[in-house]
């Protein structure tokens, strides 16, 4: 048998729906924050993706450093560079050249009056106005620039450029045996190395080496 239980009542269909549409309202909230959340996690992951893969695949590379000797010392220095295999554009004028002996340490920056054009062929360490080169600044003299990149104000380095950065190492101990070592160091990217150590003796007869 039976029984109805007078005493409740059941539920009303307007609070139920109201119920509803309140979680859906709060599910719709959720989902759009969430939304929003990832796609700019997404869009922060590319960003450290792309600039990560210009980091360590741009850089500088060292084809070879010479030094101009005057028997007793080396004091005009020639750093031939080029830009990494898959490299974005590096300005150089951004570039900062730090070497050291060991005691003393020469920090340069570009300067913009040194900066010269061998493209069409020339003796470097005589077109060089070494007498106007300071110390703390550092120079360019463009070899291979097919684009023209490499200019006066924004010299810019990119695929297939060679360019000699010249620096006046007359304040730094190069004599013979001393041990060098620097770097130069582009506005983002991997940094050229430079480590040699100079020859034995100076020979007269031959004020052009190779340091490395």
């Amino acid at each position: 048998m039976m029984r109805f239980i007078k005493s409740k009542k059941g539920a009303i269909g307007i609070g139920t729906l109201i119920v509803f549409i309140a979680m859906v309202l709060v599910a719709a909230v959720a989902a759009s924050v969430l939304i929003n959340t990832s796609g700019f996690l997404q869009q922060k992951a590319s960003s450290t993706g792309r600039q990560s893969t210009e980091q360590v695949a741009s850089g500088i590379n060292i084809l070879e450093v010479q030094g101009m000797h005057n028997t007793t010392n080396i004091n005009r220095t020639a750093i031939f560079i080029t830009p990494n295999a898959g490299s974005a554009p590096i300005d150089l004028s951004q570039a900062v050249v730090m070497i050291t002996d060991g005691k003393k340490k020469l920090v340069a920056k570009y300067n913009v009056s040194q900066h010269y054009d061998l493209r069409n062929g020339g003796s470097l360490f005589e077109e060089v106005n070494w007498s106007g080169l300071k110390s703390t600044d550092f120079g360019i003299v463009v070899i291979q620039d097919a684009d023209g990149s490499c200019k006066n104000i924004t010299p810019v380095i990119n695929k297939g450029d060679i360019v000699a950065i010249v620096l006046n190492t007359t304040t730094l101990n190069m004599g013979p045996r001393s041990t060098i070592s620097g770097n130069v160091q582009p506005e983002f990217g991997a940094p050229g190395v430079i480590s040699f150590t100079t020859p034995a003796t100076y020979l007269d007869d031959t004020q052009v080496v190779r340091l490395q």
